[in-house]
C-alpha cells in the first residue's frame, strides 16, 4: 500500500512538472521584414531566434505573425484574431510601411498605441517589445526624425523593451539585402535575428 501510494506522488509530481514546463509564446507581430519577404519562413529572422533559444534551454517557441505590406492601420485591424493565442512575449514590428508611403505619424502613433492597448488588455502581464525602425531621408528630415522617434517615445510612455533598430548593421548594406535594397537577405535575418536574441534574452 505504501509503495503504491509513493508510486502515486512521484507520478503526479512528474505530471505537475510538466504543466510548470509547458513552453511560453513568444509572437512576432510584423510586415514583410518580420514575414521574411523573398525567403522560406525558416530562414526569417523569427525561426532563427526561435532556433538560438532553443539551442540555449529557453523554454518558448515563436510565432510569426509577419504580413507583406502591412501598415499600422492594418495590424490594428487584425489583432484580435492574433491574441486569439496565448502570448507571453509580444514583439511589434510594424510601422515601416506607414513611412514609406509617407502617412501621417500622428496615425501611426496612435495606431501602434493601441496595439499594444490591446495585448496589454488581453493580458496585463504580457512582456512587449518595440522594434524600432527609420525611413529613408528623402521624405525630409522633419518627417524622418518624427517617424524615429515614435519607437522609443512608444516603448517608454508602455514600458516596453526597445530595439532601437532592428536592421542595425543591415540597413545600407548591399550584401546583406535583396536586389531591392530593402529587405534582408538570409544573411540579413541572420544579423537582424541576433539583434533580437540579444534584446530578448536580457529581457528574459
Amino acid at each position: 500500500m505504501k509503495l503504491r501510494i509513493s508510486l502515486f506522488i512521484v507520478a503526479l509530481s512528474i505530471i505537475c512538472f510538466g504543466f510548470t514546463q509547458q513552453r511560453k509564446t513568444i509572437i512576432f507581430f510584423g510586415d514583410s521584414i518580420t514575414a521574411g519577404y523573398g525567403l522560406s519562413k525558416e530562414q526569417a529572422f523569427p525561426a532563427l531566434v526561435e532556433n538560438k533559444l532553443q539551442a540555449a534551454r529557453y523554454n518558448y517557441k515563436v510565432i510569426n505573425a509577419g504580413l507583406s505590406g502591412e501598415t499600422s492601420a492594418g495590424g490594428l485591424n487584425r489583432i484580435d484574431w492574433i491574441l486569439k493565442q496565448p502570448v507571453d512575449v509580444f514583439v511589434l514590428e510594424l510601422g515601416a510601411n506607414d513611412g514609406l508611403r509617407g502617412l501621417p505619424l500622428d496615425q501611426t502613433k496612435k495606431n501602434l498605441q493601441g496595439i499594444v492597448n490591446k495585448v496589454r488588455a488581453k493580458n496585463p502581464k504580457t512582456k512587449i517589445i518595440i522594434a524600432g525602425m527609420m525611413v529613408p531621408p528623402n521624405l525630409g528630415k522633419t518627417y524622418t526624425d518624427e517617424f524615429k522617434s515614435i519607437f522609443p517615445e512608444l516603448a517608454k510612455k508602455n514600458k516596453a523593451t526597445l530595439i532601437p533598430f532592428l536592421l542595425e548593421g543591415v540597413a545600407g548594406h548591399s550584401s546583406l539585402n535583396l536586389a531591392d535594397g530593402i529587405h534582408p537577405n538570409i544573411e540579413g535575418h541572420q544579423v537582424v535575428a541576433q539583434n533580437v536574441y540579444e534584446v530578448l534574452t536580457n529581457m528574459l
